[in-house]
């Protein structure tokens, strides 16, 4: 199951309760939706970071108690591996190697990827400050949009025009790092575009300021993650996380991979986003790898960094025992 849940301004002890309260029920439907019973489960996999403390102690706990109770395998998921896995259930196999942007609320990142159950994930490039989803929904705020902020940036976009507001694009100069992110100082900017109309009494033009800031962000975005395919030969971009869903990095990731020759793939809307379709995917590629479970004793972390998969040993497996 995903832990990882965003609750903009709630404690996380709401979270906390939410997740313990949800925790059967959404067994219990996922399995009666596959057609299964308890006995039909072949191994668990739960997200043990990164995430809300809380959250993923809940989780952890009742994946432990389902693995043992079903005495099968156990398997602790990185939740941005999750994402990358997403993919995997829409289009098959991720290709080795591949270039991964995971772009989410929390996350922006230029991945390396090879073999996601085995291999270490290679950092390209990451978000020094606020990731692209977070500063989409700071600016929705700031607009007077709802929350999550990417969605209702997407829908104010559609009236706007996208050239409108000359919004900077960060860390896009020639002494910049080539796959680093920063969106702290373009959520600044459009603060201030906001601020002078309101300092006149004025509403701002919220279709072409959502219009603009959503094409600086996807066009960061596309740029930089068409540029690692170039650099390291690889053939394939796979796009993934919530800000995935949004229909200009789509649209603009699709352009800017079709004139590079560069194959392009991005998981259906429902997989972009928080879901534990995306651990399972996960458990399933460890599971096939052959590699070892997770012991008993398996801790949450909910500031992990993503290094591997799988976060715990995943040496192979012992042969069973005839």
């Amino acid at each position: 199951m995903d832990e990882h849940v965003r609750f903009g301004g709630v404690v996380p002890e709401i979270a906390a309760r939410a997740h313990l309260e949800a925790f059967t029920p959404v067994v219990r439907e996922a399995l009666d939706r596959a057609g299964l019973r308890p006995a039909d489960v072949g191994a668990v996999a739960v997200t043990t970071g990164p995430g809300l403390s809380g959250a993923l102690q809940v989780g952890l706990a009742g994946a432990k108690t389902l693995a043992h109770s079903l005495g099968v395998p156990l398997y602790g998921v990185h939740h941005l591996a999750g994402h990358v896995a997403a993919d995997t259930l829409e289009h098959g196999p991720l290709p080795d190697p591949c270039v991964v942007l995971i772009v989410s609320g929390g996350h922006t990142s230029l991945l390396l990827v090879r073999d996601l159950a085995r291999d270490p994930v290679v950092h390209l490039g990451d978000t020094l400050d606020d990731a692209a989803g977070e500063c989409f929904d700071k600016a929705a705020r700031l607009f007077g949009l709802p929350y999550p902020g990417g969605p209702a940036i997407d829908r104010a976009a559609r009236e706007g025009d996208p050239g409108a507001v000359a919004f900077p694009r960060p860390l896009t100069g020639p002494r910049d790092d080539p796959y680093a992110f920063s969106f702290s100082g373009l959520k600044t900017a459009a603060a201030r575009w906001a601020e002078r109309y309101r300092a006149k009494g004025e509403q701002p033009p919220l279709a072409d300021g959502a219009a603009s800031l959503q094409e600086a962000v996807a066009d960061v975005l596309t740029r930089k993650a068409v540029a690692a395919c170039r650099e390291h030969g690889v053939g394939t971009l796979v796009v993934v996380g919530g800000v995935a869903a949004n229909s200009r990095v789509r649209a603009l990731a699709e352009e800017r991979c079709r004139a590079a020759g560069i194959a392009l793939r991005v998981p259906p809307l429902r997989l972009c986003t928080d879901n534990g379709a995306m651990i399972a995917a996960v458990g399933d590629l460890l599971v096939r790898a052959g590699a070892a479970p997770a012991p008993l004793d398996l801790s949450a972390d909910p500031s992990a960094p993503l290094e591997y998969a799988a976060l715990h040993p995943v040496g192979r497996a012992a042969p069973a025992l005839v």
